[in-house]
């Protein structure tokens, strides 16, 4: 069986995992990195729980197979579970990297108060954190290693989110991953018009003790 993280390189080369319907249950890479993976009918699971009561729980949810995975029932399972807490389903979105350094002025900053930065401390290791002209741009090692983005746009002008979603593109030394609220259509408008694509969807579950750090693998 492929590893997280070339099962992840896949996708970003558009080379998606069988259409056949599978629920792969793959093991955590770190004690932080549990959830759930949507593709193109198949799923990923990453939970280090027994692989039959994940399977016997998605076969008890009433609904089409290939929707349980990302079911309430079965999320709300899998939290109860594992005893973790999940925030929302991300839409999941990749752009390939650009050669060429970013339009928006940056400069780096070590700011650990900003909310956005906050929250990717918790879900990313190490982070990054640039900050331009009424935008922050926020990059870091996530869930398999890959490399993710966020972005906060704060009174700035028009364009300015599609800036920072480029400027990730120009930086990053590989693909580089977005997690995006199907209901952020700003955010979202911002990602597609910076050449990001969408390939999937996922819900990750943190754990509720704090725990954040994540070496091995996944750093």
């Amino acid at each position: 069986m492929e590893t997280l993280p070339e099962l992840l390189d896949a996708v970003a080369d558009d080379r998606f995992l069988p259409p056949d319907g599978t629920v792969t249950v793959l093991p955590q890479l770190c004690q932080r990195d549990a959830g759930v993976m949507a593709f193109t009918a198949h799923t990923l699971v990453l939970t280090d729980e027994d692989p039959a009561w994940v399977r016997a729980t998605l076969a008890a949810v009433d609904c089409d197979p290939l929707a349980a995975p990302m079911h309430p029932r079965f999320l709300t399972a899998l939290m109860d579970r594992t005893g973790r807490a999940a925030e929302t389903v991300d839409a999941l979105w990749v752009g390939t990297p650009l050669p060429g350094p970013p339009a928006l002025a940056l400069r780096e900053t070590a700011d650990t108060g900003h909310p956005r930065v906050v929250r990717a401390r918790r879900r990313r290791d190490p982070v990054r954190v640039r900050v331009a002209d009424g935008g922050l741009l926020v990059m870091g090692r996530g869930v398999g290693g890959r490399l993710e983005v966020a972005l906060e746009v704060e009174g700035g002008g028009a364009g300015t989110g599609r800036g920072l979603a480029l400027a990730a593109r120009q930086l990053a030394d590989g693909p580089v991953w977005a997690q995006v609220s199907p209901g952020n259509a700003r955010s979202t408008r911002a990602f597609l018009a910076a050449g990001y694509r969408p390939v999937g969807a996922e819900l990750l579950l943190s754990a509720r003790d704090g725990s954040t750090g994540c070496s091995g693998s996944c750093s």
